[in-house]
């Protein structure tokens, strides 16, 4: 498939940083360094590429691979009408990634939820912490070689 406007951009304006740029299903895709993800995110918010709305964010698991994580952002441009999805791997080793929240204020909870569930790590958030799991809780849950029978302290209860 023909390659899209923003991705010849993306692709211009970070020709060391974008690793790959395809279509997928009908959206576009670019694969970064995750070094160059503010900067990246950044250009793809202003006027005119407009990528105003974080639609969500989440990480998937490669277990086996390195890098073992893919963080996936998912974006959407008001004023064109289009949808972008860029991934930026991530170690195991390392599990830490830029914040998005200075630029998006609905990054804070998703970013939370990724910290969570896979252990990633998003530097320069605001209160990172858990937000579903419980203060005592061990490991992250939706890690592939998460134990499935493995038993969490107990939570003491208040009387």
């Amino acid at each position: 498939m023909e390659e899209t406007e923003i991705l010849a951009k993306l692709k211009n304006k970070f020709p060391q940083q974008v690793k790959e740029t395809f279509i997928s299903l009908g959206m576009e895709v670019a694969v970064i360094d995750k070094e160059a993800l503010f900067e990246v995110m950044s250009f793809l918010k202003e006027k005119p590429q407009d990528y105003a709305m974080l639609l969500d964010l989440t990480c998937v698991d490669y277990l086996g691979e390195e890098p073992r994580f893919e963080m996936v952002y998912h974006l959407f441009s008001l004023s064109s009408n289009r949808r972008l999805r860029i991934k930026a791997r991530v170690s195991e080793k390392e599990p830490r990634i830029a914040s998005l929240t200075p630029l998006w204020r609905n990054a804070n909870w998703l970013e939370r939820e990724v910290y969570d569930l896979f252990g990633i790590e998003f530097v320069g958030h605001p209160d990172l912490r858990r937000i579903f799991m419980y203060d005592g809780f061990e490991g992250h849950p939706l890690r592939k070689d998460y134990p499935l029978r493995l038993r969490q302290p107990r939570i003491k209860f208040r009387k």
